[in-house]
């Protein structure tokens, strides 16, 4: 495949019993993720109308005014649930915060479990009807994708199909509901003001649900910069910085970015999409597997946990003093 494109696979393929199907699937997905950092899955389980649910109570939510959301800002959690306000998240290495603001939903599990990983508890606004039925049901369904994705990439890399099965049991995953806002003058006063600077993510792998305007991008082999546009009905993967160190970049975490739309109309519109960040627990060892460090690619990075990486990079976000 060209290495500088993004393959498009069908996640039936990898639960079918034709296994020409599913290892060709693993073949695709895994390529595409060495050489781009992303792929597009087709048939990936959440319902139109499921989607379509958890978007309305979304718009219904950032159509409040900011003071009625603020009430759904916890600081305690450092930005990990509830709401986060405009003008609070700068990508690493940045200075000019994105213009956006989003809400987080995490595990809604026991007391008991939230407390053993340090979780802060979900925060929902009861206000807004179906908002923690259809985020709970959301949540769980692509938990479920990403963690048979999870099974496919284990298998292109030669370890047990169920390798990480435990270490993302109970994982610190979010599902981001997100708002870029109408801009207007002057939100563009600085000229690095963009909806979403470049930047990777944090997790092992994201499941973005396509979003309802154009701007996403990914950084090709080349230094290019691609679009990336799903269907309406398929989500976009994407190797995050967790996977990357665990692979020793074998597997590739793409700097990506939502570029500001050129269409003046368009600009003062709102874009809504809604990131899953596939997350392990906090004590995932990600020391690279030796067998991705070779004479040709030695090791690139220091030991580290899934929890201690995640604190470095909420600091590094300015969501963690």
């Amino acid at each position: 495949m060209d290495k500088n494109s993004i393959k498009r696979v069908d996640y039936l393929d990898f639960v079918s019993k034709d296994l020409d199907k599913r290892n060709q699937f693993i073949k695709d997905f895994g390529d595409s993720f060495s050489n781009m950092g992303f792929a597009i899955v087709a048939n990936h389980g959440v319902s139109v109308e499921l989607k379509k649910k958890l978007y309305e109570t979304a718009k219904s939510f950032f159509s409040l005014s900011d003071g009625k959301k603020m009430k759904f800002q916890k600081k305690e959690s450092s930005g990990q649930r509830g709401y986060i306000a405009k003008n609070i998240e700068t990508a690493k290495g940045r200075k000019v915060p994105d213009l956006k603001e989003f809400y987080h939903i995490g595990q809604e599990t026991d007391r008991a479990t939230l407390s053993n990983f340090g979780y802060p508890q979900n925060v929902w606004p009861d206000t807004i009807p179906g908002f923690k039925k259809y985020g709970i049901e959301v949540f769980n369904t692509l938990e479920k994708t990403g963690k048979n994705l999870l099974k496919a990439i284990a298998l292109y890399l030669n370890l047990p199909e169920n390798y990480f099965d435990d270490k993302i049991e109970n994982g610190n995953s979010i599902l981001r509901l997100l708002h870029y806002y109408p801009l207007n003058e002057s939100d563009l006063k600085n000229p690095q003001s963009v909806r979403a600077a470049a930047h990777g993510d944090i997790n092992l792998i994201t499941l973005l649900m396509g979003a309802n305007a154009d701007g996403l991008q990914a950084q090709t082999l080349a230094g290019d910069w691609l679009d990336v546009k799903p269907a309406p009905d398929e989500i976009v993967i994407n190797v995050g910085d967790m996977l990357a160190r665990l692979t020793n970049d074998k597997l590739r975490s793409t700097i990506h970015r939502v570029i500001n739309p050129t269409d003046l109309n368009k600009l003062k519109t709102s874009r809504y999409s809604m990131p899953f960040f596939l997350h392990p627990n906090p004590n995932m060892d990600l020391t690279c597997l030796e067998s991705c460090i070779s004479s040709e690619n030695p090791k690139k990075y220091e030991d580290i946990t899934s929890g201690e990486f995640l604190n470095e990079r909420l600091v590094e976000l300015g969501l963690k003093k």
